[in-house]
């Protein structure tokens, strides 16, 4: 049987916690970000888990993750 290729794409924006869940970045930082109060900014520099509908198909995308 041959290797699984990964998805060099989704590899590089998603990370495993200790715990095994899957976590991304925000959306909305990247530009634009003069209209964006330092608040917001700074909340937006956390990261969030992956919602659980879809890290089955994250999982498939990052076999060795």
């Amino acid at each position: 049987m041959p290797k699984v290729k990964t998805h060099r794409g989704a590899a590089k924006r998603f990370k495993k916690t200790g715990t095994g869940k899957i976590v991304r970045s925000q959306k909305n930082k990247q530009h634009i970000l003069t209209k964006k109060s330092p608040k917001r900014k700074r909340q937006l520099r956390k990261d969030e888990l992956v919602d659980p509908v879809d890290e089955k198909r994250i999982k498939q995308m990052i076999p060795y993750l």
